[in-house]
Parts: structure tokens; C-alpha cells; sequence
């Protein structure tokens, strides 16, 4: 029986709207670990990830990665011998992300990005080329931001870059207060906008 194009496409549309609604379903469970209902549009990822260096993107880390739409672009960029640790916060995910994301660079690990050092450390990591990060700051306790961003420095190659993305400005203060230097960036072609943050030591 042939099967046409059309029908081939149905298992990638009902794969992309289950994950779409796990996604939309942490999302009323817990809205303080999520910073919108939707994953981030292409639009989005794309612009975030045009800033990194991949040839020399040894380690990277990515804070709370939901669904693992921005993990799987960063795992078609990264290099062969390149190491991608994952850090989430809700076991849902972690499950998610470890059953459908099934490549051997991948690290998924479950708890707080507050604990990245000891997460490197667990896989024999000294430290981080980039991180990339995507958790709502506005809705985190001032000493759990703190502690995060403080643990992002100290844990970045000197010529490495702290990335984020947020829904508002507020996390600017402590960004300028923890980095020597924030670049910022803007995507409109987002639901909700978003404005990004590159960090340097």
C-alpha cells in the first residue's frame, strides 16, 4: 500500500502536539518553573544559538529544558566529541527528555540549576563554554538567583558566554551585578517576545 505524503506526515504532528501538550500541562502544574504555555519558537532558537561558537563548544549546560526543543538544535550544532549536560527540575521532563532524546552527548540530569557545580563534577567536568538558560528568573527566590547566577560565573571558561532568555528585563540588575559584561538582544517572533542576555566573564 503506498503511502502518501501527507500521511507520513501525521506520526511527526501527533509527536510534535504530544509534546506540546506535556509542555502546556507542567505549565498550569507548576507556572512558576515555566516562563510561557508554548516552547520557544525556531525564531527564538535560532538567534540564541547564532552567538555560540560550536568549534569550541567543548561543554555546554543548559537550565531547565522543558521538552528539549532548544536541546535537540544544540545537539545538531555541537561538535561529535562534545558534551551537552541538561539540568531540570521536573521529573516529567527528565523522563521525556531521556526516552525521546537518545544521544550519547546528552547528559539529562534532575534538580536545580543552583547545583550546576556538582552536576559537573558528578561527570568529571572543571567547567562550562557556554550555558544556556531559559528558566524564569522573576519567579525564583532572590537567593536561589543569586546562588545560580554566582555558580554560572565561577563555572564558565574564561572565554565562554552565560546565555539567557527572558519574557522581561528584570533579571538585567543581577546579570550586570554578576557579569562583567551584558549584551542584549530582542525576538518579537515569539509568543511571549523575547529578550536575550549574553553574559561574559
Amino acid at each position: 500500500m503506498k503511502v502518501t505524503a501527507r500521511e507520513n506526515h501525521w506520526p511527526r504532528r501527533r509527536a510534535a502536539s504530544s509534546r506540546t501538550l506535556l509542555f502546556a500541562r507542567n505549565f498550569f502544574k507548576h507556572p512558576q518553573w515555566l516562563g510561557s504555555i508554548v516552547p520557544s519558537s525556531r525564531f527564538l532558537v535560532k538567534r540564541m544559538l547564532s552567538r555560540i561558537d560550536w568549534q569550541r563548544a567543548g561543554v555546554i549546560v543548559e537550565y531547565g529544558p522543558g521538552i528539549g526543543n532548544i536541546t535537540q538544535e544544540i545537539l545538531k550544532r555541537m561538535r561529535p566529541d562534545s558534551v551537552l549536560v541538561a539540568i531540570e527540575l521536573n521529573p516529567e521532563f527528565v523522563t521525556f527528555l531521556q526516552r525521546e532524546v537518545p544521544d550519547p552527548r546528552l547528559r539529562v540530569v534532575c534538580g536545580s540549576a543552583s547545583d550546576v557545580r556538582s552536576v559537573l563534577r558528578q561527570f568529571d567536568l572543571p567547567h562550562a563554554d557556554y550555558i544556556i538558560s531559559g528558566i524564569p528568573y522573576t519567579t525564583l527566590p532572590e537567593d536561589i538567583r543569586g546562588a545560580i547566577l554566582r555558580e554560572s560565573h565561577g563555572l564558565l571558561h574564561p572565554e565562554g558566554a552565560f546565555v539567557v532568555y527572558q519574557f522581561t528585563r528584570a533579571v538585567l540588575p543581577s546579570l550586570r551585578r554578576t557579569f562583567a559584561r551584558v549584551q542584549q538582544d530582542f525576538e518579537l517572533r515569539n509568543i511571549l517576545p523575547a529578550r536575550l542576555f549574553y553574559c561574559t566573564r
